[in-house]
């Protein structure tokens, strides 16, 4: 109860900073969530249309997502410097992985049969990928984007080790000055991002899922 009383506490007289630190937090998580959904996007849609580069950029991919988040961080240092670019590359790079994962798998689990008939009408390659593939493939795209969004959320509050913002230096803060309290409310702030953004997206996921289908 005590600690509870704490992070209300600290929430009431120092408001201020913690929403700075949460708009932060959310325009570091949003740089990294387009570019990476971009960039994830795109190279799952050139491995399913040439599908002879799938092993070669998923292992890569693979490789890259398991570098553990604070060694990544450190290599970039010495190309990006400290702050926020070094925190959106590393975020970016942890992002692209299950965009192209799930883009790849999205576009190559569409019924063969559908894409016989669509080319027996005529249909060239674009067409059928930008009217049948991927409007098809949404739903498993989208699941997709929910789990990179949670992640580049979760993972952006150590942003803060390389003097980015976020809601990560309310946590080292905390850590540095022995405050439990605030090291709880930076991690619950971003909790609850993290809860938010998902349950919205699950129910986007599900919509497109059910017009899929």
């Amino acid at each position: 109860m005590e600690l509870i009383s704490s992070i209300l506490g600290l929430f009431k007289d120092r408001g201020a900073w913690f929403a700075s630190l949460l708009l932060s937090h959310i325009a570091l998580a949003f740089s990294a969530i387009i570019l990476a959904g971009i960039i994830g996007l795109a190279l799952g849609i050139v491995i399913s249309e040439k599908q002879r580069f799938a092993p070669v950029i998923m292992g890569v991919c693979n490789v890259l997502y398991t570098i553990p988040s604070i060694s990544l961080l450190g290599i970039l240092i010495p190309f990006t410097g400290i702050g926020n670019k070094t925190a959106v590359i590393a975020m970016t790079i942890y992002g692209v992985m299950p965009m192209v994962r799930n883009t790849y798998a999205g576009l190559t689990g569409v019924d063969p049969d559908i894409l016989e008939a669509a080319k027996g009408m005529g249909s060239t390659e674009s067409q059928m990928l930008f009217r049948i593939k991927l409007p098809l493939a949404a739903g498993v795209i989208l699941a997709g984007i929910r789990n990179m969004v949670v992640m580049i959320i979760a993972v952006t509050g150590i942003a803060s080790f390389v003097g980015a913002g976020g809601l990560g230096v309310a946590i080292y803060r905390g850590i540095t000055i022995y405050n439990p309290a605030m090291t709880a409310a930076g991690s619950i702030l971003i909790a609850l991002l993290a809860i938010i953004s998902d349950f919205l997206l699950g129910k986007l996921e599900k919509y497109f899922r059910k017009r899929g289908s």
